[in-house]
């Protein structure tokens, strides 16, 4: 007995003095019950969208005003043309585009059915099925109030024409896929990447290398270059399993795909080696990990849509790699949108892998630490 308290005695006081991991022990799940408590919302409101208005009569701002106060759409872009609303589609900065057309108000007053078409990028199930069944519901609510008012009408007033686009039959596996892709990839670059420096500290491999005259920064490409290849080699057979097995439709360019992937592998091996620099222990790197990992699964957009997230929230997601990388990964697989479109997330991307490189190149020094 004696001899286990003491066995006892000791693993506490060692776990007492190594600080950083008594402080993730505490800190992890604190952070993620607060994190995600606030962040995971399955009821998606203020979903931003785009409106080309053709009559321009009262009929039709009524008809914008029962969205708006619906408080489902945020009436975002007003545009000018059918391409206009098509581009912001196309570029996700709208989910939703209402066009009213010109003859709108005049079927109103002689009592036919007034169509309003309503694209929803289908893309993300859970915001085109929250759009779509909102939408729905406001023109009959609309259409009940005149045909309460006036009984000699025989069809519904307005007519909501929903059209879905990009994945209009709804299936999991085409909105799912392509994200597990890039979840794939931010488990092996940050884990793995991570897990492995500290191994070879841990191991003494790495005095080796410090007695040779090879500089930081050629260290570090000796480290990256062999994980980039394991990212791509993951790509490559997720998206084959993708096609072969769940027939997910691959739109657009698969060049500018793999292309685009390169900042997004980049950013996340920055996260890893920056780990490494800062863990002592390979459970230090695991648990430094999941600050990466949970986060970019709940608040990137994979499980969650980020327009239910409250605002500070969705900041916080801006700073994943991975949230802009799922936006790049289905607008080519999903929307066969090319770089003109996916240029703000390519320059994020770009932004990530510059610094967080930079940074683990500065700490990465030539030395046990």
């Amino acid at each position: 007995m004696s001899r286990i308290l003491a066995i006892l005695k000791k693993e506490c006081l060692q776990m007492m003095r190594d600080r950083l991991t008594l402080g993730m022990v505490f800190m992890l799940p604190l952070v993620q019950l607060l994190l995600f408590g606030y962040a995971i919302q399955t009821e998606v409101k203020h979903i931003p969208t785009a409106v080309f208005d053709q009559s321009l009569s009262p009929e039709s701002r009524d008809l914008l005003e029962s969205f708006t106060a619906s408080g489902y759409f945020d009436l975002t872009y007003t545009a000018k043309g059918y391409s206009e609303v098509t581009e912001l589609i196309d570029s996700g900065k709208a989910k939703v585009g209402i066009i009213l057309p010109p003859d709108f108000d005049r079927n109103l007053r002689r009592g036919e059915s007034a169509s309003v078409q309503v694209l929803v990028d289908a893309s993300d199930n859970m915001v085109a099925n929250s759009a779509i069944a909102i939408a729905n519901s406001i023109g009959l609510l609309k259409s009940q109030k005149i045909l309460i008012q006036k009984t000699h009408i025989q069809q519904l007033p307005y007519d909501i024409r929903v059209r879905p686009w990009y994945n209009p039959d709804g299936i999991t596996a085409f909105y799912m896929v392509p994200a597990i892709l890039g979840i794939i990839v931010t488990m092996t670059m940050v884990m793995m990447t991570s897990m492995g420096i500290v191994r070879e500290r841990e191991r003494g491999t790495l005095e080796q290398l410090l007695v040779t005259p090879v500089r930081s920064y050629e260290l570090m490409i000796g480290k990256v270059v062999p994980y980039i290849a394991l990212g791509y080699i993951q790509i490559t057979v997720a998206l084959l399993v993708g096609t072969l097995v769940f027939d997910v439709p691959v739109r657009g360019s698969l060049l500018e795909l793999y292309l685009l992937t390169l900042f997004f592998i980049t950013a996340s091996l920055g996260f890893g080696i920056f780990i490494s620099n800062i863990a002592r222990t390979q459970m230090q790197a695991f648990q430094m990990s999941f600050f990466v990992m949970l986060p970019s699964i709940m608040l990137s957009g994979f499980l969650f849509p980020r327009e239910a997230m409250p605002l500070i929230i969705q900041y916080i997601g801006n700073l994943l790699p991975l949230t802009y990388y799922l936006v790049i990964i289905r607008g080519i697989v999903l929307k066969g949108i090319g770089f003109s479109y996916l240029f703000p997330q390519v320059v994020a991307l770009f932004v990530f892998s510059v610094v967080i490189m930079a940074l683990s190149i500065i700490k990465f020094k030539k030395r046990i630490a």
